[in-house]
């Protein structure tokens, strides 16, 4: 459950990112000597990283989630 709310921020994310960094890197293109606005290589290691790390972000706190027993947490509510 923890893991599934921590996927949808994930993916809206990468909708939404995926496409804004591909208009920002054609726009700035123009801009800088010998650059080419599509890099598969760079945008395949950032998506990457950035979604491993957003999954491991979310990953600590549903292993703590699940290794404590039910009853001891109505118990301190």
């Amino acid at each position: 459950m923890v893991l599934g709310s921590v996927l949808w921020p994930i993916l809206i994310g990468l909708g939404l990112g995926i496409p804004a960094a591909l208009y920002i890197g054609h726009l700035s293109s123009g801009l800088l000597y010998k650059v080419k606005s599509d890099n598969p290589l760079a945008y395949g290691v950032a998506i990457l990283t950035l979604a491993i790390s957003a999954a491991v972000a979310g990953f600590i706190p549903a292993l703590r989630a699940a290794s404590i027993d039910p009853m001891d947490a109505l118990r301190e509510q």
